[in-house]
């Protein structure tokens, strides 16, 4: 399995016969011009998970993906399959559970949306969306959310610390002027045996 980081919470998994892209939003770079997709999954509706100036194109460009949206994005999407937390379902050869179902508390005068996270291949990866839920399943690979209006430091160390996956793949980091500093504390405060990775964006990586 390889992944591609676009920035902030855009990720391309690819397993060699199947590619999925899961939140290309405006925080992200590069995903325009990625081809030969099999789905876009959606986690949420925000701007920086969504962009929906840019997706057209990119559908346009990959006439053969499935477009997987939560139920809060739907309505802002053309002709999108439906992801509800508990749903399974088949991309190629990968397979997806829905988790969780609403996005973390930002404050309590926002009104909270729905969030979908995805777990990939039964573990193998796992994309939260905006929230820290914890899955049933044994995590592989982590998309680790660093930073965010929802959430602190100490919740991101505990969450990496419950999950307790392989290798944890920073995302949601475009908010921080200087990430390597807070990669580095996660490091520090990470469980044994969990390997912290940060991608070069753009580039593939085998995980």
């Amino acid at each position: 399995m390889q992944l591609v980081h676009f920035g902030h919470s855009c990720v391309l998994l690819d397993s060699g016969t199947t590619r999925v892209l899961i939140d290309p939003g405006a925080f992200s770079s590069g995903f325009e011009d990625v081809t030969d997709l099999d789905a876009v999954l959606v986690t949420h509706q925000h701007l920086d998970h969504l962009d929906e100036n840019r997706l057209p194109a990119l559908l346009k460009a990959n006439p053969q993906a499935q477009l997987i949206v939560d139920e809060g994005s739907a309505p802002k999407v053309e002709n999108p399959t439906v992801a509800r937390p508990g749903d399974t379902f088949k991309v190629g050869d990968i397979s997806v559970k829905v988790v969780n179902g609403t996005h973390a508390v930002i404050h309590e005068d926002i009104p909270v949306i729905a969030n979908a996270g995805y777990v990939f291949n039964d573990g193998a990866f796992y994309h939260p969306g905006d929230a820290l839920f914890v899955p049933d399943e044994d995590i592989d690979v982590l998309g680790l959310p660093t930073m965010a209006p929802w959430m602190r430091l100490s919740e991101t160390v505990d969450f990496l610390r419950t999950v307790r996956p392989r290798v944890a793949v920073p995302i949601h980091e475009k908010l921080l002027a200087m990430p390597e500093f807070v990669y580095g504390m996660i490091t520090n405060l990470k469980p044994e045996g969990t390997e912290v990775r940060p991608l070069t964006p753009g580039e593939a990586t085998a995980v």
